[in-house]
């Protein structure tokens, strides 16, 4: 996998108003999957679709940050890519704080 896919954000402060993140903010899990793992890897949306036993609609709604990586998906997505469930779950969840933080429920997908 190329380097940038790997970078760290730091959440470094939790204050009674919510959530402060520093650096950039987090990519939906859904546009990491796709920007380090299906481009690279040249895997159409089909194709992961196809291997994973879901519908090619839940793959470009992830892909599309309409849809959230769920525990059924992380452990999909962790057999096939060699990762952990976990890896999956804490983007997600990553992302869903954020949006929280910014006062953005709507955003949780």
């Amino acid at each position: 996998m190329p380097e940038l896919c790997f970078g760290i954000l730091f959440l470094t402060e939790v204050t009674m108003q919510g959530l402060r993140f520093h650096g950039r903010r987090p990519e939906h899990p859904g546009g990491f999957l796709e920007r380090c793992y299906l481009t690279p890897l040249k895997i159409s949306q089909s194709q992961l679709a196809k291997e994973l036993n879901i519908s090619r609609r839940r793959v470009n709604e992830i892909v599309n940050g309409q849809r959230a990586i769920t525990a059924d998906t992380a452990l999909r997505l962790a057999n096939f890519f060699h990762t952990t469930p976990m890896f999956w779950l804490e983007k997600q969840q990553l992302w869903e704080l954020y949006q929280v933080g910014r006062g953005n429920n709507q955003g949780l997908t």
